[in-house]
Order: C-alpha cells, then structure tokens, then sequence
C-alpha cells in the first residue's frame, strides 16, 4: 500500500443537482489533449469529489425549487430552477439533513437496522407521521426549548462575558434556523394548522375529540365549604408588557422584531403566529370566530396535503439517489480510518456523458487519473443506478370499472445502450462498473423472490461475450425503505364547527392522508460501498477477521469464500425471510450477478439480521458460469504495480518482479499467503512467458486452478509503451 494507498475510488455517474458544475463543464475541450492538467484534476477533486455523505451535500446542495400557479391555485415542485420565472418567485428548498422527508427516512432506516425485522413485519405507519403538521411541529418546539433554555442564560450573564458571546453565537444559529421559515408560506402552514387546532380543541375531551366553550379558572373553597372553580383574573396586555421589561418573556419581542425585519411582505397574522409559536405568552383572552378559523384549518390541512403529495412526488427520484448515496458511504462501519472510500460524482446524466462528442472528455479525465503511475487519483469503480426495464405484457383494459392506478409519466432512466457505450470506453481504464435495473418494486427483494431472476439475467445478455464483460457487474435486490403497499401517510383530520366550539371529524372520508408510492435503492450503490469498505484493512480486522495483511488492500478478498458474506455484512436491516430454493438455485446454476441475500444465517451463535452478500460475479463467463469480481480487480491490481516497479515493463525490471529472489515481488507476495486479503492465497499462483519476437509478456494468475491472463507490452530502450 505504500505504491498503490487507495483501491477503492468510485465514480457515480448520476445528475445531482444541474445547477453545480459537473465533469464535462469542468474538463472541457480535449481537443489535441492526451490528459489534463494536475491543476485541472485538482479543480474537479475540489468540485465533484467527495469522502462523506455530509460533505457531499454540502458539494452538491440539492434543491427543489417552488412556485405558485394562480391560474390553478397550486404550488408547482421542479427539481431544476425554472427559466422564465423572477427569481423572488421562486423559493428554494434545500434537501439536506433537517429536510422532514429524508430525516423521516433517516429514522426509518435507522430503526429497521436496530430492530432486524423484515418488511412484513415492520410497522412503517409508526414513522411515516414524521412529515405530518403535528411532528413538524414537535421540531419545532424542541428548537424552542433549545432557544430558551440559551436565552435564559444569556439573559443571566454580564455584558462582555465571554460565556454570554458564546451564547449568543448558539443564539444566533437557532434564530437563523427558525427565521428561515418567516418567508416560507409552506412552511408556516403547519404552524398555522397546529395553532388553529391547539386554540380551537384546548377544552376538547379526550373520547370524542370536541371542544366546549372554555374559561380558565382557579379551584376555590366558598364560604360556605363548598368546592367551586371561578374565572381567573385575565392576563391584560399590561400584564405582558411588564413581563417583558422584566426579561421573563423578553423572547416575543424578539421574534417579533426578527420578522419584521427579515420579512418581505409582513403579515399581523403570520407575526403574531411567529410568535404564538416560538415565544408563546399567556394568552389573552379575545374573541374569535370559530367558523372562519375552522374553515382556515380546513383550507390550510387541503393545501398543505396537496402541496405535501406535489412535493413528495418531485423530490422522491432525487432523495432516492441522495439515500443511495448516504447507504454507499454506510457501508464503511470501520472506527479506525484506514483507506476511506471516495466517490466522484460526475453531476451529469450518463447519456449525455456517453455522446460522441463528449466521450473524448471521459477517456481524457481517465486516461489522466488511471494511466500514471501516480495512483492518489486512480478510479476503481463505479455506479450506474437505475437501468430501464421493460414492462412486462399486460392485458389492455377496455373500460375501468374500478379505480386502478393513474398512468403516471415513467420516471426516466438509463438505456442499456447508454450502459455499454459507457463499458466500452472505460474498459481500457480498467473501472469495473456495478449497475442495476431501475428501482421499483419488481427488482426488489419481494418481487424478485415472486419473479425469479431470469428476466434480469435475459437483459444482461447483451453485455456478456464483449470485451467489457468483465468490467460489468449487476447488481440485485434494489432495497426497500418503503414498501409501496405501506407508505400511506396520515397528514390530519377536517374539523368542523359546532354550538359549543369546534370538533375533528370521526368520518373515515375526512382523514386526510398521501402515498409516498414506495422508496428504493438501487442495488449499486450497496455493492459499490461493501466492497470499497473491504478494500480497507482496517475494514477488515472489524470485522472479525483474525488474519489481516494490513500492507494489502483487499483486492483478492473473496465475499463468497467460507464465512466471508456473514463477518463484511452491509448495514442493510433484512427485507423478507429468503428466497425459495427454486430461485437460488437458478442464481447458483450460473452463479449470475452481485446478488444480495435475506436469509436466516448464524455466525458463532449469532443470528445475521442484516442483508449480506451471496454471489459477487461480473458478467465475464467461464466453463462454470459467471466470474468473481476480485480477478479482474486483482488482475488490475498486479499490472499496475507491475508497471510502477518495472518502470513501465522493462525487460530486465520484468524478470526480476517474477524472479525466486526472496526480495522479488512475486516472492513476498508468495511468502504472505496466510492472510484474508493476501494478493496470492492458498491455490493460486502467479507465472509469466516472454515472447522476445512480439515483445509482449503473458501472465497465468491462477485462482483455485482457474488461470486468468494477462498480458503487458515490454519497453525496449527507455521510451515508454502503453500496454
């Protein structure tokens, strides 16, 4: 690992966000040019390359982008800014770690992995309420909590302490967060419903969920012993003013005067519920009108619903690929560092980057990083998600008699003709590409324990017996974080207006509730991340492994040797309780794919509750099917450090590399056999042939008695030739 320090770089050739800059803008024209510059490759390093989720979301910021549509009355979602809009008509929604949707998501994945439960068993309903009005509100009032619990510190300490600046600082990162919503009118909405629904239901009765007219009061004894309840004297706005000078609720007229200032169009409505909100005072007593503010909560619970269902349908293909993303970079559980894996992100849509005029940029960015013998930069691998499936016959219906499913537009993806386009081209950079068909519930694990996988390995056809055949790896069950069947989400329930207040509606028609249609991830970006994890020799000794070279990377660590799959386990919780023999024994007879397992497993007493990975093959054929994915890495692998240490395949350097030196190469590599990631194991070998006539040399790496070859270009004199 001193020569080669990382083997586990990825290239993820997805659209992120098309407002940032991405890899054809920034390589340019390569017209004339073999490879770029160091300047250059460390400009797309500081765009487009990434070490961590968080920083990965800071890079590429996505965003939804919003705007009202006063001719429909609806709030229009876009994942591109639109063109031909003022911009202070469009409001930008940052899709990040405090998004309602994807921390739902987050919590949702989370807790699956702690409880180990499959799909049919795990109660999605008790999450899905994380995007309705009454938890937004729950975050809400723990930022309140934070922002006077900090205050009243504040309040406390002298001018000039230093303790009372920093808590100012805190101070001024929670306002910041709260303050971004004063412009937001989605964002107020569930504010406003929550405060409707709070002053209107304060004297409602548990059973029936109906509010009588209410009137605090005090609990007396009367002169006469008897037990009564009077009014209590109403706070007066005096009342408030004076607790305000006194600092106690200081925090209203701070909030107040932190909205007018920051808001564009200020509002005595939305004031005075900014405040109700964050810096709630006793309240004092004024007269409403019960019908009007029902029909405000009605009005504003439709629009949200609506604007919630819009919103969600927008942004699910991009949070698919941000969870994607996230679940890569997962799978590296190690505490201790060691080779941390990378992705760089092309920010492009693979059909563009795979077009005749932009092919040169791709072969010229990795000709740059994959042909030097300066390896920091190298691309390993890389990540095609979300490859089109063609739909299956189905009967034509004539006349719906009953309500089925809206013909939605089908989210776009990428065309198998795309896919080997863009195997052709890197094939001669050595990047094995893990891809998987598009993410819906007919790839994933349910379906596929239903469907069987014949179907995929039929539309993989195409690809085997190439060239790039080796260098393709698909990868099956996409993953389930909501099943489709179970993504209903309850947003609240209309009320309505009785004799005595106000009541929530029992009728089963008033609930209103949206459907998510089921989130998914494609099956590449688990696989990418397992196996950049166990390139890591750290990785590798966590994960209970005894013997670890940790001068190797884990290049030649087989996941489908002896236990293997059942120590390296992703952190994906299991989904169902395991194909049949039927199906697995069809995934055996060809040993087809980077294939995922659900089954019931047990190490050293242990139940396995997480997915591991049961076959890891390319699409390379041998007599016995299809190939392990480590050959072709280990075979990279050794030509790379083959050329670094021969000064690009010098005779003599050559002879020496394979020579019974105990110094030599081979020899070390030889004598290191015992280990888990050893670059030669236990039946292998490694062996060359020299053909002085056509100056080319062939090297036998043998795997378990299958012999894999190889072959370099010597360099006669000292001018260097490409192999």
């Amino acid at each position: 690992m001193e020569i080669i320090s990382q083997t586990n770089r990825t290239m993820l050739f997805e659209e992120i966000n098309p407002e940032k800059l991405d890899l054809l803008t920034l390589v340019g024209d390569v017209k004339g040019i073999d490879s770029l510059s160091d300047e250059k490759i460390k400009e797309i390093n500081q765009k487009l390359l990434v070490k961590s989720f968080d920083e990965f979301l800071d890079k590429f910021s996505p965003t939804v982008y919003s705007f009202y549509n006063a001719a429909n009355q609806k709030v229009m979602y876009t994942l591109k800014k639109p063109e031909g809009i003022q911009d202070d008509c469009i409001s930008e929604i940052a899709i990040d770690q405090n998004n309602d949707f994807l921390k739902m998501l987050f919590t949702l994945i989370d807790t699956k992995r702690s409880q180990g439960i499959t799909n049919v068993d795990f109660k999605f309903e008790n999450l899905l309420d994380m995007i309705s009005p009454k938890k937004v509100m729950d975050d809400i009032r723990q930022v309140r909590k934070e922002i006077h619990y900090l205050y009243d510190e504040y309040d406390k300490l002298d001018e000039g302490d230093p303790k009372k600046l920093d808590t100012g600082d805190k101070l001024n990162i929670l306002f910041e967060v709260a303050s971004k919503n004063y412009n937001n009118v989605m964002a107020m909405l569930p504010l406003a419903i929550e405060d409707i629904k709070t002053r209107l239901l304060l004297g409602n009765s548990q059973e029936d969920g109906e509010a009588e007219k209410l009137q605090i009061g005090t609990l007396t004894i009367g002169e006469a012993g008897e037990l009564k309840i009077i009014e209590a004297p109403q706070t007066t706005g005096t009342d408030v003013m004076l607790l305000e000078e006194n600092g106690e609720y200081g925090l209203s007229t701070v909030f107040e005067e932190d909205y007018q200032a920051i808001t564009d169009s200020p509002s005595a409505y939305v004031k005075d519920l900014v405040v109700r909100t964050f810096a709630p005072l006793p309240a004092i007593q004024t007269d409403f009108n019960i019908e009007t503010e029902v029909q405000n909560y009605n009005t504003y619970l439709e629009f949200y619903k609506d604007a919630k269902d819009e919103f969600v349908k927008t942004v699910k293909p991009l949070v698919e690929k941000l969870l994607g993303v996230k679940m890569y970079f997962d799978q590296y559980t190690t505490k201790n560092r060691g080779m941390q894996p990378s992705l760089l992100v092309t920010n492009t849509k693979l059909d563009m980057l795979v077009k005749s005029n932009n092919i040169p940029r791709l072969s010229a960015y990795l000709n740059t990083v994959n042909g030097k013998n300066d390896f920091t930069d190298t691309i390993w691998y890389g990540i095609v998600p979300g490859i089109e499936l063609e739909e299956t016959g189905s009967t034509k219906v004539s006349r719906a008699r009953f309500k089925g499913n809206e013909k939605a537009a089908k989210q776009d993806g990428n065309t198998m003709e795309s896919l080997s386009m863009l195997l052709d081209t890197i094939k001669d950079h050595k990047v094995q590409v893990f891809f998987n068909f598009m993410a819906e519930p007919e790839t994933t694990f349910n379906g596929i324990a239903t469907t069987g996988i014949n179907r995929l390995i039929d539309k993989c056809t195409v690809l085997t017996r190439k060239d790039y055949s080796e260098f393709a790896i698909p990868c099956l069950p996409n993953f389930t974080i909501i099943p489709k069947d179970k993504s209903g989400v309850v947003i609240d329930t209309r009320m309505y207006a009785t004799e005595n207040g106000a009541q929530l509606s029992k009728e089963k028609e008033d609930i209103l509730k949206l459907w998510i249609e089921g989130v998914y991830v494609g099956a590449s970006y688990v696989a990418a991340g397992i196996v950049s994890a166990y390139q890591c020799p750290e990785y590798l000794k966590e994960a209970s492994f005894r013997q670890v070279q940790r001068n190797y990377p884990g290049v030649r660590f087989d996941i489908e040797a002896g236990d293997h799959a059942l120590r390296a386990v992703t952190t994906m919780a299991k989904e169902i309780s395991g194909f049949t023999n039927n199906i697995k024994d069809a995934i055996n007879s060809r040993s087809f794919g980077f294939v995922f397992s659900s089954e019931n497993a047990q190490l050293q007493d242990k139940d396995i509750k997480r997915i591991t990975v049961y076959k890891a093959r390319s699409l390379a054929m041998d007599d016995n099917g299809f190939d392990s994915i480590y050959k072709t890495q280990v075979s990279t692998y050794i030509e790379r450090i083959l050329r670094f240490q021969s000064g690009d395949f010098k005779h003599d350097n050559i002879v020496k590399f394979f020579s019974n030196n105990p110094s030599s190469q081979k020899s070390k590599w030889l004598n290191d056999k015992g280990y888990v990631n050893s670059v030669i194991q236990e039946g292998d070998d490694i062996g060359y042939v020299i053909d002085e006539k056509t100056s080319l040399c062939q090297i036998d790496l043998v795997f378990n008695g299958n012999v894999k070859n190889l072959e370099v270009t010597i360099t006669k004199g000292t001018s260097a030739v490409k192999a």
